[in-house]
């Protein structure tokens, strides 16, 4: 084949490809066999590496670039990637609609469904996708383009498009994608994603780009950024307009200020919205009009030209099936409500915890009841109500002793838990070496759940410090173990040796001692024999413990059976030391930091670091010694403690502006 006949069947290849992925991805309806599509790309690849003058940046065979780098570089926008003002009333966005007609004349407004997922920009020079990347904090995020490529519904190349166009869109995980991806977690023994939104986010930002496109994401494209060359009156124009390039634009309709036109859309939408094939938590109301989006202006944070209609977390009602009770590491009996699954939030629910008897006595929850049920946060399932009973049902009480070693449970003093205190009870020993395990404490790779079931079972261990003498020989006795893996296991456990004194105090399980109050411990007393040898009274002068907590560490070192453990580690040569965090950058020193919400571009471990680095602490909790609250999406109940505290609140980028300066 010459070069002229190879460069008229690329052509032709990449046109058949194209149209192919359109079929598939866009329209749902593919007109070839997955073998028959895979057997055209084989032919493009060939013939792009016997010519690699004819591979083009928009061939069908550049979605997926390979690896992605782990620190993606951040993008500054030169168009402000701006959130919406989120109202949760019809009455409230009759306000929103009255000030638009207070402000200019007749407005018009597009009523769109508020896709659940994550914001992007998207690039072109001459019609050429160059850069993709995140919102972030609105101003700074991360370029993404090699992820965002993988998306068959993102043209790489546009058809009569102007000199520069930058658009912005929603990624989001469909929901066939994510029952997919659940499966295959599943499958796999991993922990499914929370819900689709999440598992979107987690795949956008992926090292390697071959794992975001099997994830099979998806956009709407749903507003014109910056255009060169092309000038547009209304919002509703630039749509038709994008649409016209090939995007998968977001689904608008027109109405006019009138209050019950605008509800009734809201409405429509919200009926509709368990028929659509992608999550979706409101609707977004716009006025129409550029000119007039001029005239409303922005605020700060907000344009005051739109509105985001949030629905109200999804309810159902289900029918309670059976209580089971768990037993954690620390002995509280947990009932869980098992009842028949219901979709929620785009995933598959079936269990919620019900906490503790008063919880259950409250609400007067019973066997075989029918139950409302909610998604907290859009991420937690939780038990709302009884709606009815089952004729002759029974009040529910836990039991009088504990359901796996039979030991009797009593009422724990301090809490309205009831508590299993035999210390010997298998599902306490199994929970505290699981978490002992876990990545936020010892961080031993490859040591999950079923693995410490199997050691329990095979009695090669009865504690955590057994790990320390397990040999390869032991482990090849186990079913699935191959030299490998074994070999693997034993290196991750050995590696664990070295982590620093704070997390294997929060691998030990004490008691109201997580990782972040672990630290906090070993910042004052700086040594294991020092947090031994201290009393009640000198732990809880350390700002950020109470009492409680205080007494809690000093009772736990003081047992004869903790004590013998945190010996059977040092022995088996767990190094517990711990080293100072210092960089000579003091500009936070004396001051406490909360963190709540989800921020744009960090997350909670690296907001933390850079605090830390600075000097600075950081709290679980906010009180009157906090000094900044660093809030970010979805900031809950510390969020309103600290207005009402009068605290500081910051957020991301004010952070970064302070560590910066």
């Amino acid at each position: 084949m010459t070069q002229q006949e190879a460069a008229v069947r690329v052509a032709e290849l990449t046109e058949q490809l194209t149209k192919l992925a359109h079929e598939y991805y866009d329209l749902d309806a593919p007109t070839v066999e997955d073998y028959e599509y895979d057997a055209l790309m084989h032919e493009l690849k060939a013939l792009e590496a016997e010519y690699p003058m004819l591979l083009a940046a928009d061939s069908p065979t550049q979605r997926v670039q390979g690896v992605a780098s782990g620190d993606f570089e951040k993008v500054t926008h030169s168009v402000q990637m701006a959130s919406l003002q989120d109202v949760f009333s019809f009455g409230e966005v009759e306000n929103f609609l009255t000030r638009a007609e207070e402000a200019v004349s007749e407005p018009q407004f597009t009523v769109e469904p508020k896709i659940d997922g994550l914001s992007v920009s998207l690039e072109y020079e001459n019609g050429i996708l160059v850069r993709g990347s995140t919102r972030g904090d609105g101003f700074v995020g991360e370029d993404v383009t090699a992820n965002l490529k993988t998306i068959r519904s993102i043209p790489l190349k546009l058809k009569n498009a102007p000199v520069f166009l930058e658009v912005r869109g929603e990624v989001y995980m469909p929901h066939a994608s994510f029952d997919r991806l659940c499966a295959m977690h599943e499958a796999e023994g991993k922990e499914p994603p929370k819900n689709p939104r999440n598992a979107a986010a987690g795949s956008l930002r992926q090292k390697d780009a071959k794992v975001t496109a099997q994830r099979r994401l998806d956009i709407f494209v749903f507003n014109v950024q910056r255009v060169e060359g092309r000038t547009f009156e209304t919002h509703s124009e630039t749509i038709d307009f994008l649409q016209s390039l090939g995007f998968p634009v977001i689904p608008y309709q027109l109405c006019t200020a009138n209050i019950e036109q605008v509800r009734e859309k809201i409405e429509a939408i919200g009926a509709e919205r368990e028929g659509y094939a992608f999550d979706i938590d409101g609707v977004v109301i716009k006025t129409n009009s550029l000119a007039q989006r001029e005239i409303l202006g922005t605020t700060a944070k907000y344009p005051k030209w739109a509105v985001a209609f949030k629905f109200p977390p999804e309810e159902k009602v289900t029918e309670l099936l059976d209580i089971e009770i768990q037993v954690g590491r620390t002995g509280v009996l947990t009932p869980v409500a098992v009842f028949s699954p219901i979709k929620l939030a785009g995933t598959s629910v079936s269990r919620a915890t019900l906490h503790n008897q008063q919880f259950i006595t409250d609400k007067d929850i019973r066997l075989g009841d029918m139950i409302r049920v909610r998604k907290a946060g859009e991420i937690i399932p939780e038990v709302l109500a009884s709606e009815s009973h089952a004729e002759g049902s029974q009040p529910y009480t836990l039991p009088t002793h504990c359901p796996v070693c039979g030991a009797p449970v009593e009422k724990d003093a301090d809490a309205a838990a009831v508590r299993c205190f035999n210390p010997a009870c298998a599902a306490q020993v199994f929970r505290s070496i699981v978490h002992f395990a876990s990545k936020g404490a010892m961080n031993i790779d490859g040591l999950g759940p079923a693995i410490v079931q199997q050691l329990l079972d095979e009695k090669l261990i009865s504690s955590a410090a057994d790990l320390y003498t397990l040999t390869a020989e032991q482990l090849l006795t186990l079913e699935g173990f191959k030299q490998k893996s074994a070999e693997n296991l034993l290196n991750a456990i050995e590696q664990s040796k070295h982590q620093p004194l704070d997390h294997v105090l929060a691998a030990l399980g004490i008691r109201n001692i997580g990782q972040a109050t672990a630290t906090l411990l070993c910042e004052h007393f700086g040594s294991l024999d020092a947090i031994r040898g201290a009393s009640a009274a000198e732990i809880s002068a350390i700002d950020g413990f109470g009492e409680i907590m205080a007494q809690s560490v000093a009772d736990t070192f003081a047992t004869e059976k903790f004590a013998a453990l945190v010996d059977s580690l040092l022995a088996n040569g767990v190094e517990m030391q711990y080293t100072q965090k210092s960089t000579g950058d003091n500009r936070f020193a004396g001051m406490t930091f909360v963190l709540t919400g989800t921020l744009p571009t960090l997350k909670r471990d690296e907001a933390k670091a850079k605090i830390e680095a600075c000097g600075g602490k950081v709290s679980g909790s906010v009180s009157k010694k906090t000094t900044v609250v660093v809030a970010g999406e979805d900031a809950g109940s510390k969020l309103t403690k600290a207005q009402e505290l009068e605290i500081p609140i910051w957020d991301e980028a004010e952070l970064l502006r302070k560590i910066t300066e």
